[in-house]
């Protein structure tokens, strides 16, 4: 049987919707995932006119009253959202629902009646003027299921990257970093590929600064307190770990396929080369949940939004590569 995978409709005002209804639409999904959509229904049937695709709408409430038919969109109906609410501007009543969908979506996971979580975009801002303060999804979904900590990994086309830190300012980001934090980091990078078919990944550790420091010329030894004891404890256990290393020849040996897996420092280190290579394909997965969650490596494109001219195909991606992690967590 195939996976039942959950979709959170993310921001009404952005592009979700229409890239759900889009993605779904596509006979090349029912043929990888039971989809389920956590949202509401009659903005999904909204965008389906916009973008003039031609699927049926069912409300449901839940999978076991789902049919996951060619053609027809399975969604479970929160009714949040208004008729009139416009695209393209940011609403706190939308920021509230997207944490509702993603509210639903983790209970049915965790009952075990949904294999994984896909989700679509949400706005930051709108989620916080909606009355719920965390920096986006990852949080999000850390605290709903009461986990500690975990890590972003994004996948695009011959590239995969872990990183220790995310939604926090460099400053910031910087004095977070710590050797354990780093092992950790490895750590899970590596738990998550393992089962995938990868016994033992190759994981390049990104340096902080330039050049990876170059040996104490730049910045003030974060290499040497920060990086590098953290390399040497995954290394220690067993783990093909090497680093820290300059991140500007990094991600090109990674493409090349000297790596496996790259662990960056900080946000835009490591999803500048990601969004270069793939945006449109990008799938950004999170790693350390009890659940298998996906989602577009994208936002909400609040200026395109309501025009019908939004791409699909990270949100297929997404769909594909929760599937796959659900089989292997299964199996």
């Amino acid at each position: 049987m195939l996976p039942t995978v959950a979709i959170t409709m993310g921001d009404a005002a952005g592009i979700g919707p229409e890239i759900i209804v889009k993605a779904l639409a596509r006979p090349e999904v029912p043929a990888a995932v039971r989809a389920l959509v956590i949202g509401d229904a009659r903005r999904l049937e909204k965008a389906a006119a916009i973008a003039g695709v031609a699927v049926d709408v069912r409300r449901v409430n839940g999978p076991g009253a789902a049919t996951f038919a060619v053609g027809t969109i399975d969604c479970v109906d929160l009714g949040l959202i208004p008729d009139d609410l416009p695209f393209g501007q940011l609403s706190a009543v939308a920021g509230d629902a997207a944490y509702r969908y993603v509210e639903r979506a983790v209970s049915l996971a965790v009952a075990g009646d949904v294999d994984a979580i896909c989700t679509a975009p949400l706005n930051k801002e709108a989620l916080r003027a909606g009355g719920h303060n965390f920096p986006g999804h990852t949080e999000l979904l850390a605290h709903l299921t009461g986990t500690p900590e975990v890590s972003m990994m994004l996948i695009a086309p011959g590239l995969r990257v872990i990183h220790c830190t995310t939604h926090i300012g460099l400053i910031d980001a910087i004095g977070h970093i710590d050797p354990d934090l780093v092992v950790r980091t490895i750590r899970r990078g590596h738990e998550a590929l393992v089962p995938t078919g990868m016994a033992a990944p190759r994981i390049a550790v990104c340096g902080i600064n330039p050049h990876a420091g170059e040996h104490g010329l730049f910045g003030r030894g974060e290499e040497e307190s920060k990086v590098a004891p953290g390399v040497a404890r995954a290394r220690a256990e067993g783990i093909d770990a090497v680093g820290p290393l300059p991140a500007d020849t990094t991600f090109f040996r990674a493409v090349r396929g000297d790596f496996d897996l790259v662990v960056a420092m900080y946000h835009d280190q490591g999803h500048c080369p990601v969004k270069v290579l793939g945006l449109d394909t990008g799938v950004n997965v999170t790693v350390g949940l009890p659940v298998v969650r996906t989602s577009v490596d994208h936002g909400t494109a609040f200026d395109i939004a309501g025009t019908g001219t939004a791409d699909e195909r990270s949100l297929v991606a997404a769909l594909r590569q929760a599937a796959q992690l659900a089989a292997h967590r299964v199996t």
